[in-house]
């Protein structure tokens, strides 16, 4: 357990102001996604963990605009066989321009990575994948093609 409260609140040193949102579709969540959703043909699509999109504060600005997204808890979720058939079938049948994973850097997160690389290896087609693992306080700790 941490507590990252400083003395000085996040909102007297961020600047005013509304910041609109980048979400271009519904739902999110990877066992409610349809992999043939119009939203995903030959998009480039982000598979967030989870809680990465609390830890990131411009997680919308920096890694959401303009692509698709999926939302998975390699922990938790159960059905992970889904979650790989669904990962194959972007690769495949949708046409996915590029994929980005993005995790935490504990390691119950490395499931989604690992998803994802085994979809990849399945697949007959080929489709630049990257990996980013977000620090616990949001920083990018890794980033890398894989």
């Amino acid at each position: 357990m941490m507590n990252f409260q400083s003395d000085t609140p996040a909102a007297e040193s961020e600047p005013a102001g509304a910041i609109a949102s980048q979400l271009r579709q519904w739902p999110i969540q990877l066992h409610l996604i349809s992999s043939e959703a119009p939203y995903y043909q030959g998009a480039d699509v982000v598979l967030a963990a989870d809680c990465v999109a609390y830890a990131v504060g411009d997680f919308h600005r920096d890694h959401l605009k303009d692509k698709s997204l999926a939302i998975a808890c390699p922990k938790l979720d159960s059905q992970q066989q889904v979650y790989q058939q669904k990962i194959k079938a972007w690769l495949e049948d949708a046409k996915i321009n590029t994929l980005t994973v993005m995790i935490m850097q504990v390691p119950c997160c490395m499931g989604l990575i690992n998803l994802a690389q085994q979809a990849a290896a399945e697949s007959s087609r080929k489709v630049p994948i990257k990996s980013l693992v977000v620090g616990i306080k949001g920083e990018i700790l890794q980033e890398e093609w894989l």
